[in-house]
């Protein structure tokens, strides 16, 4: 093993660094990942541009990341082997101890690691990580198509298990890049009704072939009323973080019907207490999930086949990646690759 590896670092908002740092040890409960591949998400635009340059050393970001194990700490479980493929997403491991993790609520812990904010990331070619927060790798998914779907896969996978539709079902899905992407090829598999709720015609072809039964563009229909005219949505699954676009649409739910947020943002969102007690609505907020849960995403995504659409550049290209990440200029998800991380790993 090399004594030192690459990595892009913030070194003030909205700049990333190559540099070179000391190989680390892992510690108790620890591993040290050799990293393939590491997808660029739209939350990492907030680790990124809001980092502390005074931070040092200053953070990798990054929680999209595969790659397999190359180091143990102690007290690392046995179900985690040398070589053995594993993921990270965003959750960075619980701690076992907290309210919330006794109660199994893993995802909830007070005690989390947030990858690529409150610990370092997977712009690198090695990192370090909590042994809860390892996702097995399924052998069937390569590591840049399993990167994107530790994050955007898992949120849109366990959103729409939340959101109360079942098979039959019309389930609409506003916003459709990074996340709603995958949210349409999961929902087409889960036998729903699948809606896209999308603004211009330049999507609407790319919609209709991830999975969506019909398409709505909201520049020339009103979004609720189209939703009515299907019988109204069994729940809407939203992406983004435009209140206006949301409340525009959430008219659209049938009776019973039920709003699943992914979009974290910070502007209140207007709803009518009557147009939810009357139809007996409802609204939630929806994580990422658990080690678990990804790994159930990760199967399902085997099993039906489904897989995010992806643009792949190098580690030291990770500054025009983000850029076009926060450009659009993108098919829907960026990947970084780990050119002798992947090459050793695809010879085993």
């Amino acid at each position: 093993m090399p004594a030192t590896y690459r990595a892009m670092q913030i070194t003030r908002p909205g700049i990333l660094e190559m540099v070179q740092r000391p190989v680390p040890e892992p510690g108790a409960a620890e591993v040290l990942i050799a990293v393939e591949a590491c997808g660029i998400c739209g939350a990492d635009a907030s680790d990124i541009e809001g980092a502390d340059p005074a931070r040092q050393p200053a953070r990798v970001p990054g929680h999209e990341v595969v790659g397999c194990l190359v180091k143990l700490g102690d007290k690392v479980p046995t179900r985690w082997t040398l070589g053995q493929r594993v993921g990270i997403g965003r959750l960075g491991g619980h701690c076992n101890e907290c309210d919330p993790c006794r109660q199994g609520r893993f995802a909830l812990c007070l005690n989390q690691h947030f990858v690529g904010a409150t610990c370092d990331g997977g712009y690198a070619e090695m990192m370090i990580a909590r042994h809860t927060g390892l996702v097995s790798i399924p052998d069937a998914l390569q590591a840049e198509d399993a990167a994107p779907i530790l994050c955007a896969g898992l949120a849109t996978f366990n959103a729409l298990k939340r959101s109360g539709a079942q098979a039959g079902d019309l389930v609409a899905v506003l916003g459709i890049g990074g996340l709603g992407h995958m949210a349409l090829q999961y929902a087409r598999a889960m036998g729903f009704k699948v809606v896209a709720l999308g603004r211009g015609q330049d999507i609407a072809q790319d919609a209709l072939t991830l999975g969506a039964h019909v398409y709505i563009d909201t520049h020339q229909e009103d979004a609720a009323a189209a939703l009515l005219r299907l019988g109204g949505a069994a729940a809407l699954i939203t992406t983004v973080a435009d209140m206006a676009a949301i409340s525009a649409a959430l008219p659209g739910l049938a009776a019973g019907g039920r709003l699943v947020l992914l979009g974290a943002g910070k502007d209140p969102l207007p709803v009518s207490p009557g147009f939810l007690v009357c139809g007996e609505r409802s609204l939630m907020g929806s994580l990422t999930g658990s080690p678990y849960d990804n790994e159930r995403a990760l199967d399902f995504s085997v099993l039906t086949g489904t897989r995010p659409l992806i643009d792949t550049l190098p580690l030291e290209a990770a500054n025009e990646a983000y850029q076009r990440m926060r450009s659009g200029k993108v098919t829907f998800r960026m990947v970084l690759t780990m050119g002798a991380n992947r090459e050793a790993s695809s010879s085993q």
